[in-house]
């Protein structure tokens, strides 16, 4: 469905937290946020948080390419996932403009008691498809997935596998102006991604903003104009891909002339 509005991206000093349940004791609460780590604090009713996020603050708008770095446990997964609306930020505001897709995890939104054609056709009509579009969008999935034979059968009977073309296919069959996409997207199945790779591709290609959580050097400096280096859930630099990327890896790096877009060829650990 076509979408009027110019794409945009704004965060203003965003703050998450996560409560702590079972830690009711005073002197457990106390040791908690004294020793643990810096990320412990108590709120105003008293219980524990994990300081998940801390002054986030960044626009994008169209033409904008941004990846996300940092140690694991850095925030860059929840970020995603506060951008999405998933998560609810406790005080600062996050502004998104423009059609949406989050591809985050390979069941997200889908149910699995429902059929395929079932999940199918709820994604179509959450993104205010038509009837005709969403005869489209079967037709679109059920090619990519190869499942003609368990299309109307229940989620829940799909193998691993099945389930992981399905929700590969349902989330990238739909063309968003906002792409917001985690690693798993670039791991895989090494004969599925190389089936999946050019889907994966154009749909980055078409998307007009696209942020990207990775660990992959090759995919940031094939789709990123820019990182945010995150630790402890903050913002440590921010900047053009190749400087922040050398200095986060500790040695330079190079945008490689590519004649044309290859995308991710190999995952690299970056630094741990």
């Amino acid at each position: 469905m076509p979408n009027s509005q110019t794409a945009l991206i704004e965060a203003v000093g965003v703050n998450l937290d996560f409560p702590l349940y079972h830690t009711s004791g005073r002197s457990l609460k106390k040791t908690l946020v004294n020793t643990v780590t810096r990320r412990m604090a108590e709120d105003d009713r008293n219980r524990v948080v994990v300081r998940a996020l801390r002054d986030i603050s960044f626009v994008l708008k169209p033409g904008d390419r941004l990846g996300l770095i940092g140690s694991n446990g850095a925030g860059k997964t929840t970020l995603l996932r506060t951008l999405a609306g998933i998560y609810e930020p406790v005080t600062g505001s996050i502004r998104v403009q423009g059609s949406l897709n989050a591809l985050l995890d390979p069941h997200l939104g889908m149910n699995v008691n429902l059929t395929g054609r079932e999940n199918i056709m709820l994604r179509g009509l959450s993104a205010g498809l038509n009837n005709k579009d969403i005869e489209q969008l079967e037709a679109d999935v059920r090619l990519f997935a190869d499942m003609d034979e368990f299309i109307n059968l229940p989620v829940r009977i799909y193998s691993a596998g099945m389930i992981i073309r399905l929700g590969f296919a349902l989330a990238t069959a739909i063309r968003p102006q906002v792409l917001l996409m985690d690693e798993w997207f670039l791991a895989g199945d090494a004969n599925f991604m190389e089936r999946a790779r050019t889907r994966l591709e154009e749909m980055v290609r078409g998307a007009e903003i696209l942020v990207l959580s990775t660990h992959n050097t090759d995919a940031l400096l094939d789709w990123c104009t820019r990182l945010i280096w995150m630790e402890q859930g903050r913002i440590v630099r921010e900047g053009p891909t190749e400087d922040i990327l050398s200095e986060y890896l500790g040695h330079p790096v190079t945008r490689r002339e590519l004649g044309k877009q290859n995308g991710p060829r190999q995952a690299d650990e970056g630094r741990k």
